[in-house]
């Protein structure tokens, strides 16, 4: 019996992100991996990743500089996989809040990304995650430790269900006594707060969950 074709993933690259390490550490689950912020070639891939660093607001600016924030937009519709990575995923929430400038974001889901209340920011470092029961990004990897450099999150989920559609589940951690989305899975929407591409045997045993998904 022959395997399939390895799937096709592309790495958007807007500007931002550790881009190279993402793409090397998607390449080591098995599939093909571009780097590429070309519209048509990001669409028609079975997967996407959406990594991110930095600020909020330039990360929104330089996805907008290439219709990524469209392009997030149509793979959904088509019900095509997206992994959003630390501001990757931040910016799928609704605005972003920095320095009390407020940016808004991809709208994917409510809510703001505001600082941390702790009382060391940024949380730097491994942290474990509270992976609800189900969970498809977590199988095997629900106890271990993953690799946070963040001083923004989305503090709360507001996105209401209903019974027509499947409820997110929803990954949270605590750094200085305040809870924080660590990760959602909505449908074909998947993001990270944490660096699985950081994050040793974990975070390769979960990119690789990914990335069966796409198959």
């Amino acid at each position: 019996m022959t395997a399939g074709p390895s799937p096709e993933v592309v790495v958007l690259d807007y500007g931002s992100g550790n881009l190279r390490s993402v793409v090397r550490a998607v390449e080591r689950t098995g599939a093909s991996v571009t780097l590429t912020g070309d519209f048509a070639v990001a669409l028609e891939a079975d997967g996407l990743v959406v990594p991110g660093v930095g600020a909020y607001a330039a990360c929104m600016d330089g996805l907008r500089a290439v219709k990524g924030d469209r392009l997030i937009g149509r793979r959904l519709a088509g019900g095509r996989p997206v992994l959003g990575i630390c501001v990757g995923m931040q910016v799928l929430f609704g605005r972003g809040v920095e320095h009390g400038v407020e940016t808004p974001g991809c709208e994917e889901w409510p809510g703001t990304v505001d600082r941390l209340e702790a009382p060391v920011v940024p949380h730097m470092g491994w942290n474990t995650v509270e992976a609800p029961p189900g969970s498809r990004l977590f199988s095997g990897v629900e106890s271990e430790r993953f690799y946070f450099v963040h001083s923004y999150a989305a503090r709360s989920w507001e996105l209401e269900t209903n019974d027509r559609t499947a409820a997110p589940l929803v990954t949270w951690a605590t750094h200085g006594g305040d809870r924080f989305v660590a990760a959602v899975e909505n449908g074909p929407l998947w993001a990270t707060q944490f660096h699985p591409e950081k994050s040793g045997d974990a975070g390769a045993a979960l990119l690789r969950n990914w990335v069966a998904t796409l198959a």
